[in-house]
Formats: C-alpha cells, sequence, structure tokens
C-alpha cells in the first residue's frame, strides 16, 4: 500500500553550505526507498554550489542565476517533481530514518488529509542537540489576531504530542504534501504564492487547503530536528528584508484567505494588533514600510486571487472560525490506525 507510493522531497537552498550536505544525507538515508530528491539553489554565494556538485549523481539540481525567493523556487521545484506526494524540506532540517515512511503512512489513512506533519525539534546551527529535547514545531495553528504559529514551540519535550491530531496545518521547513491537495489549491499554476518571496508562504498555504476542505494530520512518531532562524522574540536581529516581506504577507494572507465573518468574530483582536504592526512600521521599522507599496501596486492582482479562493471555498465558516483560537487548537484522530502502521513499520526495520 503506502511504501510504494512515491515521495519526491524538493529543497530550496541559498547559502546554506553550513547545513545541506547534512540535510541531504539524512534524505537519503531514509528507510523509505521510493522517492527522488530535487534541490533548487538560488544563485547561492557561499560554497553551497561545490557541496551540491557532490550530488548530482543522487539527486536532481537546478542552479538559478539569481534568487527567485522560497515561495517561487518550491514551485519549481514541484513543477520537475513525478511523486504522489511531495515533501517540502528546509536545508537546516535533520530527518530521522522512518521520517518520510511514517508521513506517507499517516497520509494514506483518509483521503481527505492533504498534509502531514511530523515532530520537529531544535537544533543549534552547529547541530548540537539540547540535552533536554525542545520542540520546535507540531504544526501551526493561528491566534485571533491572525498570527501564525508552531505548536508547541520552545517547549521541553516531556512525552507529550503523542498522539495523532488533526492540526490546521504545517511547517514548509519539513511537510508532506498530497499531488491531488497541490493540484487542487493552486492558483494560476502556483502552489506556494510567489508574491510572498519568503516566509508565511506555508501558512497561506496550509489556510487556503483548509478553505477548500482538506486535512492536516500532526504524525508524533515522524521525528526530525530544525536549526529555528525565525522566532516571534527574535525580530530585531533579523534582516530588514525579512522583516518587510513578513508585513506584507501578512496582509497578503489575509486579504486572499479572511471571510467577512471570520474577521466580525476576532474584529477587536484583528484590529489592535493592526494598530502595533503599523505604527511599529512608521515609528522604528521603516523599512517595512515597502509592504504597504507593494499591496497598493498589486491591489488588483491580490484580489483576483481572493476571488477565486473565496468562489471555491467548500467549508462553513463555522468550521474555520472554529481554527482560530488563543490555545493551539488540535483534533484527535478518530482511530489508532496510522499509529499502528507506523510502528509495524518501524518493527520491520
Amino acid at each position: 500500500m503506502s511504501h510504494n507510493d512515491f515521495v519526491s522531497v524538493t529543497i530550496v537552498t541559498y547559502n546554506s553550505g553550513r547545513f545541506i550536505k547534512r540535510c541531504l544525507e539524512s534524505v537519503l538515508e531514509q528507510r523509505y526507498p521510493n522517492k527522488e530528491v530535487i534541490v533548487v539553489d538560488n544563485a547561492s554565494t557561499d560554497g553551497t554550489i561545490d557541496i551540491l556538485e557532490q550530488f548530482e549523481d543522487r539527486c536532481q539540481i537546478v542552479y538559478n542565476e539569481e534568487n527567485a525567493g522560497f515561495a517561487a523556487a518550491q514551485n519549481q521545484a514541484i513543477g520537475f517533481s513525478s511523486g504522489q506526494w511531495v515533501m517540502t524540506l528546509n536545508p537546516d532540517v535533520l530527518l530521522l530514518p522512518n521520517f518520510i515512511q511514517a508521513l506517507v503512512d499517516a497520509g494514506n489513512f483518509d483521503p481527505n488529509i492533504g498534509t502531514v506533519c511530523g515532530k520537529l525539534l531544535t537544533m543549534s546551527a552547529t547541530f548540537e542537540i539540547p540535552a533536554k529535547p525542545v520542540v520546535d514545531s507540531t504544526g501551526i495553528y493561528f491566534n485571533p489576531m491572525l498570527r501564525h504559529l508552531d505548536r508547541g514551540s520552545q517547549e521541553i519535550d516531556n512525552g507529550h504530542y503523542l498522539q495523532y491530531e488533526y492540526v490546521f496545518g504545517a511547517t514548509a521547513a519539513a511537510a508532506l504534501y498530497r499531488r491531488e491537495t497541490i493540484d487542487d489549491i493552486s492558483l494560476d499554476g502556483e502552489f506556494f504564492d510567489s508574491d510572498f518571496f519568503v516566509y508565511r508562504e506555508d501558512a497561506d498555504v496550509a489556510w487556503r487547503a483548509q478553505l477548500l476542505g482538506w486535512k492536516c494530520i500532526y504524525v508524533p512518531y515522524a521525528r526530525g530536528y530544525h536549526v529555528r532562524k525565525v522566532l516571534p522574540g527574535n525580530r530585531g536581529a533579523l534582516p530588514p528584508e525579512i522583516n518587510m516581506h513578513s508585513v506584507k504577507n501578512r496582509f497578503l494572507m489575509r486579504i486572499k484567505n479572511i471571510s467577512p465573518d471570520l474577521y466580525r468574530r476576532n474584529i477587536f483582536s484583528i484590529t489592535l494588533r493592526d494598530i502595533t504592526v503599523v505604527m511599529c512600521c512608521l515609528m522604528w521599522e521603516h523599512s517595512s514600510l515597502k509592504a504597504f507599496w507593494f499591496l497598493a501596486r498589486n491591489w488588483r492582482r491580490v484580489m483576483a486571487k481572493r476571488a477565486e479562493i473565496q468562489s471555491r471555498r467548500r467549508v462553513d465558516h463555522a468550521y474555520i472560525a472554529s481554527w482560530f483560537k488563543y490555545a493551539p487548537v488540535s483534533v484527535k484522530a478518530p482511530k489508532k490506525a496510522p499509529r499502528m502502521v507506523s510502528r509495524s513499520q518501524a518493527a520491520k526495520t
């Protein structure tokens, strides 16, 4: 059954020299044989290309002449892929050997599952793992301010998050997407919206997938490690360009996906956050004011995307609203089948 499903692993690199070798080795050492690995490099200048050349006999490598951004380069890699499943992977992720198998097993549990995510734990940029494991992500969730956050982020992994659960979406650092889902929710041939360039594109995909009726399941027995560079508390240490995209993409995502009903339910929280964001840009983060100029220049195109998404919505307003809470929302998977399948596969290997 699931062990015959072909998986395309798609990776985008940009000056990822310190990570990419170990990342690719962890992918190639997966106990899941039916896979291909596609890497798109966004004009790296730090030696990443020299490392990628060592893997050209085992991976499909594409070298871009300029930095097209994460979203566009992932779309490019997906375009080259042929699997029934596509697993997006960041170069700063290390996978444990049964990661892909566990995700595919869970994805095949229900044809309405469009996205699958595992448990990512933190590691340092020097690949040091904390003595006490710390959670990086067990899926993403939205709060009423329209902030998207990683479930469990920075918590000590003390044996929780051990159930199969439906969550809102997955971080694209390590997410498995069903091919039918990619085809169904793409807009103008794009799965990730290239207007985002980088950051929040996975949350946008998660919201769009939920609107069109696709589920995301969290798999506790698929584990990996991730070097997390962007956290809610370290905005001041990030490059101005990243912060600008963060502001731009927050509003892009909302314009495209929010319904009047969801806005009405959370109007106080949304407005408070909007005022805070705009005031911070006006008073301190002047480089992020370019985000609003982008929105103004591209308003018609963004609204056309919104019109298409909203016209295709397949779930009711109450269902979507149920996901936007201050505490992370999850729904326990109704059966134990995925857990038993993954454990049986692990026992064979």
